[in-house]
């Protein structure tokens, strides 16, 4: 074979030296409040699911019965013969729920991210994005082909320059930020940064995927938060996070949407959501719709957890949401943490570069409303006794 992929090996064995290298554990249980990995049962504070819903027996029905009456796949793309009514049903529901003119299902939030950037920005135009925007946004601003400017995170004032610098460069510009950032747990200021894109008249688009199920009235999302029903152009979220299923949402302008089924690559090329996804999307929906009880038990546990990590002298970052980051710094330090908390029978990752910058590893944590006290509790004992072996605190 010769030598021509030696580098990639080069590659695996200089990320392990540097203590960046990515150990990926094996899951043999439902999701929950704890799992089994690796043969062995430990606390949960790694997955997305806020709201317990992975697991919830509501789901799990409307599941089982969709497979009964649709079958297991699609069978096509979306614009060809794979939207089935039970597709539209959900737009219908996630677009009411949310207070939008329109919504479009996608297979993941990575796609809803590609699918929608490029359809409105293209190489005569600007992105102008947050400097600590996700990969998806990324990657969905650099397959645009649109010239793309970055503004200090979360910094209107920062923004409004970027903007008049570039003021006369452009066809169309877009301003693009998360909702909620997903390593630190901090909000954008999406009011503020939407009363610079409404004075420039360029387009805004936020990507909800932390905040859906999170924020706002009963997790209506960060737009419901601040009150922008309406004013944002374009809501991307993700059905995988709160949800607890699968799936990507493009929501907003009824005009956007439209152009999304028409334009959007991910919706055109790429095989629909099944049906059985589908149908515990909807079942998510109604639970939401019914009762605020379960994003006001992750909201409690979120407070009291945070505030006793804080208690113990560990550094929680600037995170104002449910994501409850424990700042470390380096990355073979968060990596030696981590494995002593699974040592605990506590399952909590270390993030190093580059999902997080350099010098700014950590553990995060992210808390469920499905925890209990006792979970908790157990948990900063595990977080206590490491962080004093390890010289933390």
């Amino acid at each position: 074979m010769g030598n021509r992929l030696e580098w990639i090996q080069q590659e695996i064995d200089a990320l392990k030296a540097a203590g960046l290298y990515n150990n990926i554990r094996t899951l043999s249980s439902p999701q929950g409040a704890w799992l089994v990995v690796d043969g062995k049962k430990v606390l949960n504070f790694c997955s997305n699911n806020y709201l317990g819903l992975a697991n919830h027996p509501k789901l799990v029905e409307a599941a089982a019965a969709a497979l009964q009456r649709y079958g297991v796949g699609p069978g096509a793309v979306r614009s060809i013969a794979g939207t089935m009514d039970i597709h539209t049903e959900l737009e219908r529901r996630l677009a009411n729920f949310k207070g939008v003119e329109a919504a479009v299902v996608l297979q993941s939030g990575f796609s809803a991210n590609t699918a929608v950037i490029p359809v409105l920005v293209g190489k005569e135009d600007l992105i102008i994005s947050d400097a600590l925007n996700h990969a998806s946004i990324i990657d969905g601003s650099r397959l645009s082909g649109a010239r793309i400017d970055r503004y200090e995170h979360a910094n209107a004032a920062d923004l409004e320059q970027v903007i008049l610098k570039n003021k006369g460069t452009y066809r169309r510009a877009l301003v693009i930020t998360d909702g909620v950032f997903s390593m630190d747990g901090d909000l954008a200021p999406l009011d503020e940064i939407y009363a610079v894109t409404s004075k420039y008249d360029v387009m805004l688009m936020v990507d909800d995927a932390h905040g859906e199920g999170v924020v706002g009235r009963g997790g209506r999302g960060i737009v419901d938060h601040f009150g922008l029903h309406g004013k944002v152009d374009v809501e991307v979220g993700t059905l995988s996070k709160a949800f607890g299923v699968v799936g990507g949402i493009v929501a907003g302008n009824g005009r956007v949407i439209e152009w999304v089924r028409q334009r959007g690559r991910p919706f055109l090329f790429s095989s629909a959501t099944p049906p059985a996804d589908v149908a515990a999307c909807i079942a998510a929906v109604d639970l939401l719709e019914q009762s605020t009880e379960l994003v006001d038990r992750l909201w409690e546990n979120a407070r009291y957890f945070k505030a006793e990590l804080k208690k113990l002298g560990l550094d929680t970052g600037n995170s104002v949401t449910p994501i409850t980051p424990v700042m470390l710094g380096e990355a073979s330090l968060a990596q030696q943490f981590s494995r002593e908390l699974f040592a605990e029978n506590v399952f909590a990752m270390a993030l190093g570069f580059p999902t997080v910058p350099q010098g700014k590893a950590r553990i995060r944590v992210m808390i469920s409303a499905v925890h209990t006290r006792e979970d908790l509790d157990r948990g900063l004992e595990a977080f206590a006794r490491v962080a004093r072996k390890l010289k933390v605190i």
